[in-house]
């Protein structure tokens, strides 16, 4: 994920990375820190906004509303995704384009793909208030300095425990070469072309270099 992105990501929310996109992690798994969902079969994102830094002064930070703004008046990341997506639901710019990379396992981070952020808003959920931010998960081939002009198609989500199958199934490795690293949920048949998300038979771990050789092929 950080070779990928060529930064170190210390935080979950990276509004504006300086490569014209935004930068999301999120969890599903029990447990995880925030209320993330994946809905509509897989092809909208609700992710949470994040909280105030634990603090000497502040023991207990999901006791406390998710801050728009620091305490100096500066927008926080909440604060930065929250602008984008009102102005773009104001129709004042584009939507922004996210990359959302998702943690399946300890230590192990899935890229989800990229996203287009539609909507936000903030919502009570019954001790405070906080951000909630709606993505619609789009096809990834597309030139991101010429948002513009690309052509946006609706993708689905592979889900995390169709994920977590293929993992175990390929033992963490490309089925090709067996590399380790810069790996890659690809669809067997593509997504483009009919195949599923929801089947772990249709999924396979790839190397970054042999999913780029496949692209769209059927083998």
């Amino acid at each position: 994920m950080c070779q990928r992105e060529g930064v170190n990501l210390q935080r979950g929310m990276n509004y504006r990375l300086g490569k014209g996109y935004s930068v999301l992690l999120m969890s599903i798994r029990k447990n995880a820190p925030y209320q993330d969902e994946v809905l509509e079969d897989g092809t909208v994102l609700i992710y949470e906004g994040h909280d105030i830094p634990k603090t000497p002064n502040i023991d207990d930070p999901k006791a406390i509303d998710q801050p728009e703004k620091t305490l100096s008046g500066v927008l926080t990341q909440n604060g930065k995704f929250h602008k984008a997506a009102q102005d773009y639901a104001q129709g004042h710019r584009k939507s922004e384009l996210v990359r959302v990379y998702e943690k399946i396992k300890p230590g192990i981070w899935s890229y989800n793909g990229l996203f287009r952020l539609i909507d936000s808003w903030v919502e009570n959920d019954g001790k405070r208030n906080v951000f909630k931010f709606k993505l619609m998960a789009i096809e990834d081939e597309v030139n991101k300095a010429a948002h513009s002009t690309l052509q946006i198609h609706r993708r689905r989500v592979i889900p995390t425990h169709v994920k977590l199958e293929v993992w175990q199934r390929d033992k963490g490795k490309c089925v090709i070469c067996g590399a380790e690293d810069e790996l890659h949920f690809d669809h067997i048949i593509p997504y483009s072309k009919g195949g599923t998300s929801l089947l772990a038979d249709n999924i396979q771990l790839l190397c970054a270099r042999h999913n780029l050789a496949k692209r769209d092929n059927i083998e």
